[in-house]
């Protein structure tokens, strides 16, 4: 009698299902900013533009967002055309539409200087609201609820100033308004360089806060001649020239409105400590905001 083996097969363990995958649909949530980037450095930008930050790239297996960054960019297809490559930055400045912001932005002080010599009532009043047209009208979208609001505490902070310190302060601002224009432009330029040359937020924020000194020290030597121009006192009209400029670089790289709203409200008080404060304030939270990547990344 043969006996029978009984072949003792191993059961084999049911297969576990993947865990979903958060990167993928991170990269598909993201997925416009991921296809139109560059390089990782850009992704990160825009990802802390969204609110993504160090803790929460831990959730994704990550160190820090630059990591994350890194990985989506390298899964996102590309097919076999090459990226098109980022505007020069120096072509960005000398484009046309700077240019006619220039040449726009000459027109208070023109207006300011020939009323003026010609004896026109209301001189200082009327380059003053074309001086804050062209200071404080922002080039993108800023983040916040009523967008007029900003346009008009500017207008009254400063209706409010020349009608104090008479219309010299107008004419001031006025004059002012080119060098600004110029000087902001430069800021956006040299800035869009450093982050196409970085490659670490760090790095990036390293080198724009010297940019960012030097254009607000620029502002400001340019103020003071435009206000020994009109024949105003400097403490009357470098704060609030240095809060228009502040003003207008903020809501030009989309920065939230709400720090832009109180420092133009507190200029407003009729003390002159107060807008110093005021001004103070702004450029606080400028270094804060300007020296971010998302405040440069492409809109």
């Amino acid at each position: 009698m043969t006996g029978t083996s009984v072949e003792h097969v191993t059961p084999v363990a049911p297969r576990r299902r993947p865990a979903g995958d958060p990167v993928k649909a991170l990269l598909h949530r993201h997925r416009a900013l991921c296809e139109r980037a560059v390089d990782p450095l850009e992704i990160d930008a825009g990802l802390e533009a969204h609110g993504i930050t160090d803790r929460t790239a831990a959730r994704f297996r990550h160190r820090d967002v630059f990591s994350l960054a890194e990985e989506l960019y390298a899964r996102t297809p590309r097919g076999d055309a090459p990226p098109t490559p980022p505007t020069p930055p120096d072509a960005v400045a000398g484009s046309p539409v700077v240019l006619r912001g220039f040449g726009c932005s000459l027109l208070p002080g023109a207006l300011a200087l020939g009323t003026t010599a010609a004896g026109v009532p209301w001189a200082g009043p009327l380059s003053a609201v074309a001086a804050v047209a062209v200071l404080v009208w922002p080039g993108r979208t800023a983040g916040g609820r009523f967008p007029g609001l900003i346009h008009l505490l500017a207008a009254a902070a400063v209706g409010w100033a020349v009608h104090r310190h008479g219309p010299a302060l107008g004419v001031a601002l006025a004059v002012a308004a080119a060098p600004g224009y110029l000087i902001g432009a430069g800021f956006a330029a040299r800035a869009r360089r450093r982050l196409a040359g970085s490659r670490a937020l760090e790095d990036f924020a390293a080198g724009i806060r010297p940019l960012l000194a030097a254009a607000v020290t620029a502002f400001v030597a340019a103020a003071a001649g435009a206000a020994a121009l009109a024949g105003t006192p400097l403490a009357a009209a470098l704060p609030l020239a240095v809060l228009l400029f502040l003003t207008r670089l903020l809501l030009g790289h989309g920065a939230h409105r709400v720090p832009v709203a109180g420092a133009l409200a507190l200029a407003l008080v009729p003390i002159p400590a107060v807008q110093c404060a005021a001004a103070a304030g702004l450029l606080v939270h400028a270094f804060r905001a300007l020296t971010r990547a998302s405040a440069h990344a492409r809109p």
